[in-house]
Formats: C-alpha cells, structure tokens, sequence
C-alpha cells in the first residue's frame, strides 16, 4: 500500500469535514498518541474548533463500527479529530523533520482529494447539461439499452419443445 492509500484509508467524514483521528496521526508520526494529545494541549490555543475536536461517545461508536474495530482494553477519552488545518498547526507543535514529512504528504492528499472530487462534481454537471440539451437522443439511447437487456435475457433462456 503506498502513501497516498494509506492516509486517505486514515481520512474520515465527521461532522460534515474530512478529519484524521489522533490515534492514526500518532502512528504516521511515530508517537504515543498520549505525547501527541499532550502537545495539543499544550497548545490548546493554536486549536480551534475548526481546526480540531474532540468526538463525542456516539461518534466515536459509530465510527468504531464503520471501521469495524474492536474495543480491545477500551477507551479512556475521546479521540481528537483534526481538519486539514488542525493537521498543518501540528507541523509547528510537533517540530521533527518526520512530521514535517509526514504533513506535506498528508497535504497533498488532502488537496488531491479536494480536486478529485471538483472533477467528480464537474462531470455530473457536464452529462446533466447534455441530458437537458439532447433529451430526445438521451431517451432513445436508453430505450436502445433497454432494448439489449432484453436480448441478453432472452438468449440466456433455455429452449422449450421436443428435442430431436
């Protein structure tokens, strides 16, 4: 798995953002999750809620449940969850050349992310505005689809009669 994949495995939907949990940063950056939540708070004010929070009980069950984890030991406090902004503002709190690395890659998924979907939602746009523009050719391409379904079923039907 390379780079690009296993951070954006790491990246979750939370509160309608993109978020990183602190314990997947703490092992891309090679830390205790207890030094990085011990850094943040530290320097809680370089933090604000959009930049970091911390899930509730019910979030973090439903997302233990998405990832499908178990609750080995479990969990003494809520996980930190952190914007893309929350993760640049912990390149200054945790000043090592591996998070320095670490941060530019996990920015750059970020962004990759941002303009995959730009071009997703792009796309979509485009076909809508071909649909509304040619909707008599968009009927009878469906109606032509439609159409070679229904030989595909018939051929695939087995022969009735008397065999010779």
């Amino acid at each position: 798995m390379n780079d690009l994949q296993l951070i954006t495995n790491k990246i979750h939907f939370i509160r309608n953002q993109k978020v990183m949990l602190d314990y997947d940063l703490a092992l891309l950056y090679e830390l205790e999750t207890k030094v990085l939540k011990q850094a943040v708070r530290r320097n809680i004010i370089r933090f604000p809620d959009d930049f970091m929070f911390e899930l509730n009980e019910s979030e973090f069950i439903a997302l233990r449940s998405q990832i499908v984890t178990s609750n080995k030991g479990g969990v003494r406090y809520m996980p930190f969850a952190f914007t893309e902004q929350g993760i640049a503002m912990l390149s200054s709190v945790l000043n090592s050349e591996k998070a320095i690395i670490i941060n530019i890659a996990i920015m750059r998924t970020f962004v990759l992310l941002r303009n995959s979907n730009l071009s997703l939602e792009e796309i979509s746009k485009k076909l809508h505005d071909i649909e509304n523009q040619l909707p008599d050719i968009y009927k009878i391409l469906n109606h032509l689809m439609d159409k070679n379904q229904l030989i595909t079923t018939t051929k695939d039907r087995p022969k009735i009669g008397y065999k010779k």
